[in-house]
């Protein structure tokens, strides 16, 4: 008999059977002020300090994950009307990475979203200063498919390269439908050959993707078994901890180009909050976030976050932008993040790792020493502690294992992956990554795109262009 912690909607449980973890709510404060980073913005990223960068990461991985989080969930509920019910949480976007988020329901039923004069083509907006930005009501409110990609001015921006990477392959004499899918498996590839391995380790990834005798590769998910195969559920355990690790790699400030740095969170109009026309010291030069191709990176390159337990100073007191300043309001990051997992009824870390497999870490270890734990842990703070007990590089079999399942297995349940409606397509280049990406679109620069001749022609092959 299915209990209701069983059973599953647009979102669910990885792990069913584990009881809820509820520790006291003055621990979970406490712990959250204990996670605040208390240095303030930099002036200058070219200052920062390597005691908590990941030069291994370029920063504009984080955003990237952020993208990806909001193509295949979007649940609505606020924090306060929130409990431990899966089935009463609403996933209002499809759980695939089809870039839902970009394309909407497609030119016919999404049109504000196109070029009225050719359909085929996304809109792409200009700005009074010449530069380009996702197109926005007279207002100021953008018109894109999600709304979230609006939020801060990073996201929006990437969100402005994959607009252009669709209308470059439309340029090359591809129809929409073809421009899609090759945008579409050009980001799948992204996740599995670049993102995904910076996150979770090379090594776990290649011991997930199985090479079969017909030249195809079978994802070896262990954990992750959604009951509808056809709209699977996101586990709470990925959306609500494993995958929230991306907090912990967010910088109180970012160089956007040569020595102009931002902070997240400031004065209104002078941050890298979004909901606003790009300004135009806000561009972003993308070489400032990820390594492009045939470009050095520049003195002020920015890089994540070491994954800790440290979440930067802006994060520990949200904008009224970000969380109504209302009475009783929490606007504390870490502290929402820890509250949810309990609302939620989510297992301990501890708990996790056994049904893993995994060596449980003793709260010892993790640095917990009031008893009032029961030598539990918050699933979302064991994580992260986990990744930096390892160097916070990337992170650990627990964290790693949940996000590598779910991001992998959902790709392998989606008919119209590259994995699945053909699973031996590759770039032009198969080390294409998110540098090359921005090659393509001609989106490298704001200021100037790349010239013609010197972008990549990809187009799908003459049979996939006939049969489309």
């Amino acid at each position: 008999m299915k209990t209701r912690r069983s059973q599953q909607g647009r979102f669910g449980l990885m792990f069913p059977s584990l009881q809820p973890f509820a520790p006291p709510e003055a621990l979970l404060a406490v712990m959250a002020q204990r996670m605040i980073d208390p240095r303030q913005p930099l002036a200058d990223v070219s200052s920062s300090e390597d005691g908590f960068d990941n030069a291994e990461m370029p920063a504009g991985y984080t955003y990237l994950g952020q993208f990806m989080d909001h193509d295949i969930t979007h649940d609505t509920t606020p924090l306060s009307a929130q409990k431990a019910d899966p089935l009463a949480l609403v996933n209002f976007n499809t759980p695939f990475f089809d870039l839902g988020s970009v394309y909407g329901r497609g030119p016919a039923e999404d049109p504000q979203l196109y070029d009225p004069r050719n359909p085929a083509l996304l809109l792409v907006a200009t700005t009074p200063e010449g530069l380009s930005d996702v197109p926005r009501t007279p207002t100021g409110t953008a018109i894109i498919g999600d709304a979230r990609n609006d939020e801060n001015l990073i996201v929006s921006q990437l969100h402005l390269a994959f607009l252009k990477l669709h209308n470059h392959f439309v340029g090359l004499g591809n129809s929409f439908s073809d421009a899609r899918r090759l945008v579409r498996w050009h980001y799948q590839w992204v996740i599995v050959h670049d993102f995904l391995p910076r996150m979770v380790g090379p090594k776990l990834v290649a011991s997930m993707l199985l090479p079969q005798s017909d030249g195809t590769v079978k994802v070896d998910t262990r954990f992750y078994k959604p009951g509808n195969r056809l709209k699977p559920m996101i586990p709470l355990e990925f959306s609500v901890c494993a995958y929230r690790f991306g907090h912990s790699m967010i910088r109180a400030e970012y160089e956007m180009h040569d020595n102009t740095t931002f902070p997240l969170f400031g004065r209104t109009g002078q941050d890298l909050r979004g909901s606003r026309p790009l300004p135009y010291d806000a561009r972003a030069d993308w070489s400032y976030f990820f390594d492009i191709p045939g470009l050095e990176p520049p003195m002020g390159r920015n890089t994540a976050r070491l994954l800790d337990t440290q979440l930067s100073f802006p994060l520990a007191n949200l904008p009224p932008t970000v969380v109504a300043h209302i009475d009783g309001a929490i606007y504390a990051l870490a502290h929402r993040n820890l509250l949810r997992g309990v609302q939620l009824g989510l297992p301990a870390g501890q708990d996790v790792a056994k049904a893993l497999g995994v060596p449980p870490i003793p709260n010892t270890r993790l640095g917990l020493y009031e008893p009032e734990w029961g030598n539990k842990a918050p699933l979302w703070f064991y994580i992260l502690k986990e990744a930096e007990l390892q160097g916070g590089r990337h992170l650990g079999p627990v964290g790693g294992r949940i996000v590598a399942e779910v991001i992998l297995g959902l790709l392998a349940l989606d008919p119209e992956s590259y994995l699945n409606a053909r699973p031996r397509w590759t770039p032009a280049d198969p080390s294409f990554g998110m540098g090359a990406f921005f090659r393509m679109s001609g989106a490298t620069f704001t200021q100037e795109d790349l010239p013609e001749d010197e972008l990549p022609e990809e187009e799908l092959p003459e049979e996939e262009l006939a049969g489309a």
